[in-house]
């Protein structure tokens, strides 16, 4: 029988990590991913003990994080989750809605930096008010040429996700504004 072994999204065996002056990017590949969408008639769930987040926000309970993608929609996360069947997990807890798989279809990265520096990198990379991205907010934007969610995690954490196949692209993107912050 043939052993897997599973590579990140940018075809390594560990994370990728890189320092670039005073910011760090970090690839999270630990964390599950499932989207969540309500059927007619059916309630918001509070899978994990969340609270679904509203337009714009995100939450996070013990162990699980939610931000909303669209009207009656949310991606559900799960950090240390990534290797379970997180989406079975999340439809256990949200009897009646649409669940469905995601955490390999994303690559995820944390950039942290002090607050002042995060939001200069902010400005490089998005073209949106600070106060979208302030701490618990949560966004779909465009950067370069993908389409991106942006979650502002704490002050000294910003998360990027893209699609998996533009791995490279975002990291390329990252690193450049990264980079420059550095000069």
């Amino acid at each position: 029988m043939t052993d897997l072994v599973a590579d990140t999204a940018f075809g390594a065996s560990e994370p990728r990590v890189e320092t670039l002056g005073p910011v760090t990017l970090r690839e999270r590949v630990d964390i599950g991913l499932a989207s969540l969408a309500l059927r007619a008639g059916v309630e918001a769930p509070s899978p994990f003990g969340l609270d679904l987040a509203g337009p714009g926000r995100m939450t996070q309970a013990d162990g699980a994080g939610s931000f909303w993608t669209a009207p009656g929609q949310w991606m559900i996360e799960g950090p240390g989750r990534a290797a379970e069947d997180f989406a079975a997990m999340v439809a256990s807890e949200a009897p009646g809605c649409s669940v469905t798989e995601q955490t390999d279809g994303w690559v995820i990265v944390d950039i942290e930096a002090i607050p002042d520096v995060l939001e200069r990198l902010r400005e490089r990379l998005v073209n949106l008010p600070p106060a979208t991205l302030a701490p618990g907010c949560a966004t779909r934007t465009l950067m370069h040429h993908m389409s991106v969610f942006v979650i502002r995690r704490s002050d000294d954490c910003l998360t990027v996700m893209a699609m998996r196949s533009m791995a490279g692209s975002l990291w390329h993107a990252l690193a450049q504004a990264a980079g420059r912050l550095a000069r």
